[in-house]
């Protein structure tokens, strides 16, 4: 299956979910889009309940089937919970520590930066938006990259950052610090009725 390229915004409307992270999606319309959007009273199942949130975090951090479907596998093989260790997994890959670095404001955007080969890890261009960021790691931008616009608007928009990153503003790197701690991850998520959806397929 490949990456969803449709529009975000009737996605985030249909998930019940700001995707961007921004909440403009759902700051007018709070609901599922259709002429049928503003009244729907249907009863959903527990499947559909396990369903929609695993597309919630599927599309949230921008990954095919496959791909979540593999992370999922992975995270089940660790120590700890089975979902914390799946939020945690999605949270360290590459194009989501630019993101949450400020290098870019949002997902999509990050993995695009990735791709094109704007990203050092380590002072090393990295191309792969899932390579696996270990704490300690630096993540910064080819020289000729700092003046991008996107990144100059992406760092001046930040407000704040997660505990789990740091970021240098002189040299505009950054790094990750520690693995994240489910509690400051997206409230919104719950990650056990993922769990439950692939339990029942897998």
């Amino acid at each position: 299956m490949s990456r969803y390229t449709g529009p975000r915004w009737k996605l985030s409307r249909r998930l019940g979910i700001s995707l961007s992270g921004t909440g403009k999606e759902l700051a007018r319309r709070p609901y599922a889009p259709g002429q049928h959007g503003p009244n729907s009273r249907g009863k959903v199942s527990e499947y559909g309940m396990q369903l929609k949130e695993k597309q919630k975090l599927r599309f949230m951090y921008e990954l095919n089937e496959r791909q979540f479907r593999n992370l999922f596998v992975r995270a089940g093989k660790m120590d700890g919970l089975h979902g914390a260790n799946l939020m945690i997994l999605l949270e360290t890959r590459l194009d989501n520590v630019v993101y949450r670095l400020g290098l870019a404001s949002t997902r999509p955007q990050a993995r695009q930066l990735v791709n094109h080969g704007h990203v050092l890890v380590d002072g090393k261009r990295v191309d792969i938006p899932s390579y696996e960021v270990k704490p300690g790691q630096t993540i910064s931008l080819r020289e000729k990259s700092k003046d991008l616009t996107i990144v100059k608007e992406a760092l001046e928009s930040v407000v704040g950052r997660l505990g789990f990153v740091s970021f240098d503003e002189a040299t505009n790197s950054g790094s990750l610090v520690r693995l994240p701690e489910r509690e400051e991850l997206n409230p919104e998520i719950d990650e056990s009725l993922v769990v439950e959806f692939y339990n029942q397929i897998l």
